[in-house]
Order: structure tokens, then sequence, then C-alpha cells
């Protein structure tokens, strides 16, 4: 199949063989995964897909939001980003594929999506009701990655515009994970844990640009970690506080596991002190 070029809504040419990337929570131990590219090859054999991860926490939509947030900007417009943490399977979460101003993303409406709607435009949306373009018009009620959301991404990939998969729906219904979102306090701000990475780093919810250029802190549970610009600065087994490669604030024990150590986990909340 050649590669053609559809022009996207801000005139930029886009090709209608596009990039697809999974991201689940549904581990390596099972063929759920292989059986989701097996449905994508059965559309087109020359669709190109990409494993962000399968290692996401059962269930955890706050860490599912938090990998493909960061995964999004390294891949070229018009990916189509297939992301499947879905508690809600079978129940009255819709089911969604949402074009933004320079991608797409297929999945559950359950607040998963949250960071890319906060930092994109959403040009449009539409919840996935014709049964055309699913792998069968009667699906499983637990499977809906393999059933919906991957014949989806390929109808999608291979330039199949929104408009035809479904309803139209108002990207403002499109549900958030409040997780998101940090408050302003008199001597700084609070967030929360939004993932723990297999090192166990702690990233919370609050961005590197709050810290720049300031001497600061932050307060777990109690206990004040120092804020600093790398690992060195502080001792072996020390509880540091730093800006991570993913722009956002985290907390980890040099050499250590500070989720293990410090018996942090998600959703915990944390208070950031700026110092005057």
């Amino acid at each position: 199949m050649k590669n053609s070029l559809t022009p996207s809504p801000a005139g930029i040419a886009m090709p209608s063989n596009r990039l697809i990337t999974l991201l689940t929570d549904f581990g390596l131990n099972d063929v759920y995964v292989g059986v989701m590219k097996g449905v994508i090859a059965s559309i087109d054999q020359s669709l190109r897909v990409i494993d962000l991860t399968h290692q996401i926490p059962p269930q955890n939509i706050a860490s599912a939001q938090f990998n493909l947030l960061n995964a999004y900007p390294y891949f070229p417009a018009g990916t189509v980003h297939v992301a499947v943490v879905d508690p809600g399977v079978g129940g009255d979460r819709r089911a969604v594929a949402i074009e933004l101003e320079d991608g797409f993303l297929v999945g559950p409406d359950n607040g998963l999506f949250t960071g890319l709607l906060t930092a994109k435009s959403v040009i449009r949306a539409a919840e996935l009701t014709n049964r055309n373009y699913w792998r069968v018009p009667d699906p499983s009620h637990t499977f809906h990655g393999r059933d919906i959301f991957a014949p989806i991404a390929a109808h999608l990939a291979l330039g199949t515009a929104i408009a035809k998969l479904g309803t139209p729906i108002d990207p403002k219904t499109l549900m958030q994970n409040p997780i998101a979102l940090y408050k302003t306090t008199a001597n700084g701000y609070q967030g929360k844990i939004q993932h723990i990475d297999r090192f166990g780093n702690v990233i919370t919810n609050l961005p590197g640009h709050l810290v720049a250029h300031k001497r600061w802190s932050v307060r777990v549970k109690k206990r004040s970690i120092p804020g600093c610009q790398r690992y060195g600065e502080v001792e072996a087994g020390s509880a540091i506080a730093l800006v991570g490669s993913h722009g956002w604030v985290e907390i980890a024990i040099n050499g250590g596991d500070a989720h293990f150590q410090l018996r942090l986990n998600w959703e915990d909340e944390i208070d950031l002190q700026i110092e005057s």
C-alpha cells in the first residue's frame, strides 16, 4: 500500500498510513497484547505498531495518563495512540476516538487522556458507536482492546475520518482525572503522586517549571526532602527531590527505592515549599 498524505485541520500534510502505539496494563504473560496486534495486522499488515508499555499497574489510570503524556511528544504528527487501562470495561463509560492538533487518541473515556487533553487542542472527538469499524458487531464485554480499540486504531491509521467512527461528542465532556491538578498554597504548591517507576522513583504531578531558579524542598509524611538538581548533591542512601527527565518533580533515594523506603504510594499528597 502506498503512503498517501492527508491534510490535517492546520493544513499540514500527514501520512494516511500512520504509526500506532499501544499502552496497556495487560502485562506480557498472556496473549492479550499479541491478539490486539493480530487484529491490527488483519486489517492491514503494513501498519507499524510500537509498544509504549504493557506494565502499567493493573487498573491504574493515573499511571497510564502519566506515561502516555510523557511519550506523546516523541512521535511524529498523526500517530494513533491506543491506551487501554479500563476498570470500567463493559460498563457505562464511553469508548472514544479523539483527534488532537497533531495526533489521535483511542481508548476508554475514563480520565487516562487527562494530561493530553489539558496540554493539546482537541479538533474533534467521537463515541465509537459505528459497529462497522469494530472487529465484530457483538464485542466481548471484557476485551474492548481487541474488539473495538485495535480495529478503530487501524482504520484511523489508514486515514478513516473520526466522523465515520461514531457519534460526535463535545470535547468538553471528555472525562478528566483530578490527579492531574495541583493547588497553590501559602508557601508553594500541593500535589499528589501520579506515577512510580520501576526504580522506585516517586513522580508527582508538580511540573518542574514551578521550581526553576528557586530554592525549594518537598514535605511528605512529616519529612522534609531537599530540592536539588542532581543525585550527587546528597549522599548515597539519602532522599532527594529533583526534576526528572520527564519534566516533573520527583522524589528519589540516591541508590535506593523511594517507594519502598519512604512508604510512598500513588495519590499520596506532596507539599512543595518555595524558600523566600
